[in-house]
């Protein structure tokens, strides 16, 4: 069994070796790496030219582009393109797998089920720039993830979702900013077989793409919400957000 592992970078060179040092350190040998880069010029290149013999002595199929591209999702669905694996998993530039051992638990888990699962999920821990955790990330994974869990929200982190690459359509380029939102919950639809790990599957870097464009990234959530769960339905439920938040501050004020 094959993993596609797809990193999507542009000029990250100060997070770029830890996503790849994450890759190769894999006790699990069956992984495809995939590097796709919009035309760096900090560096980047150098760094991953640097690790090219260093990621296929470890026995990964390695392959890798730079060049223009037309933003974060149009980069990744050229990953996609270019993925042969049975899953495939974007850990891109400052998100790193969770442990050296992490793809050889999931395979043991696999092992024990009877049928590959269309999509495999677990949870996440936050990692600041210098690579230390910052705790576990604030939304944990449901016990049973259908597409209809995300009308809650991103309860599982894009990092910490793999998908069986016949059911991983291309990213959307109408959204800008939540293409992966609307992305997991379109395989979600096509999955017949979803499994939980229970495991902590990646480090997520807080200074991402989607930390620094949050506004614009919750306005995207909620028009794919809109799309998918109704348009009454999506704004009652964040109302009652909105009424739980405001709550939760009065109280601690109250305290």
């Amino acid at each position: 069994m094959t993993f596609s592992i797809i990193t999507v970078t542009c000029n990250a060179a100060q997070w770029i070796e830890r996503t790849i040092q994450s890759i190769i350190s894999q006790s699990y040998s069956g992984i495809e790496y995939i590097i796709v880069d919009g035309g760096s010029t900090d560096g980047t290149l150098d760094i991953i030219t640097d690790y090219k013999l260093r990621i296929t002595d470890k026995g990964c199929r390695f392959r890798w582009i730079s060049e223009p591209d037309g933003g974060i999702y149009d980069a990744m669905n050229k990953g996609l393109k270019l993925a042969t694996g049975d899953y495939v998993w974007f850990i891109n530039a400052g998100d790193s797998i969770h442990s050296p051992d992490t793809i050889r638990e999931i395979v043991n888990q696999l092992s024990t089920v009877n049928r590959q699962p269309s999509i495999i999920y677990g949870e996440t821990e936050i990692s600041d720039t210098r690579g230390n955790s910052s705790g576990m990330r604030r939304l944990k994974a449901p016990e049973k993830l259908t597409w209809k869990s995300f009308k809650m929200g991103m309860l599982v982190s894009h990092q910490s979702f793999i998908v069986k690459r016949e059911i991983a359509g291309a990213y959307d380029l109408q959204y800008r900013y939540a293409a992966d939102f609307e992305w997991c919950i379109r395989c979600l639809k096509k999955a017949d077989h979803i499994l939980n790990t229970h495991l902590i599957l990646s480090y997520f870097l807080e200074a991402g793409f989607s930390a620094a464009n949050r506004k614009a990234s919750l306005k995207e959530r909620y028009e794919a919400m809109c799309r998918y769960y109704g348009k009454i339905p999506t704004q009652i439920r964040h109302l009652w957000f909105a009424v739980r938040f405001y709550f939760a501050k009065w109280i601690k004020r109250k305290i």
